[in-house]
């Protein structure tokens, strides 16, 4: 059986038009609510750069979200630290977010700052944490920074 995936197009890099015009409000406002709420880390199938039918569940950070849309950060526990000259490289710029519930075994975790994720409300399917509003702070002045 095929599983549904419940995304659309996600943007590989950031996206202007998002913060400069005011398109969406990005502010920390985590509610437990069931929904995905700006600072909370929550889960969703997030499809491969390079195959977008392929990909994998794995913790998001929402950023925004503008009616059904919602916008996230694609996060990780592999440390991108060590190879970081090599991943910026290729396009991909990372920034520690520390550990959190969102990760079962508490693991760090890093945030993918240059690739905005735009799902659905049904992508999401359990909420993981809210993150700290002071990290969630950090990381919308560092997406500023690397775009």
């Amino acid at each position: 059986m095929r599983r549904q995936r419940y995304w659309t197009a996600p943007v590989t890099s950031r996206t202007d038009d998002l913060w400069d015009a005011g398109a969406v409000d990005i502010s920390y406002r985590p509610a437990v609510n069931g929904g995905a709420d700006p600072g909370e880390v929550v889960w969703a199938w997030v499809p491969y750069e390079d195959d977008p039918t392929q990909g994998k569940d794995r913790p998001v950070l929402v950023i925004a979200v503008e009616g059904e849309s919602v916008f996230g950060l694609p996060m990780t526990s592999k440390d991108h630290d060590r190879d970081a000259d090599q991943e910026a490289r290729a396009g991909r710029l990372w920034m520690d977010v520390g550990s959190g519930p969102w990760d079962a075994r508490g693991r760090p975790s890093e945030v993918r700052l240059n690739r905005v994720l735009t799902l659905t409300g049904a992508a999401v399917r359990r909420e993981g944490a809210a993150i700290d509003p002071q990290i969630f702070a950090a990381v919308v002045a560092a997406m500023g920074a690397a775009g």
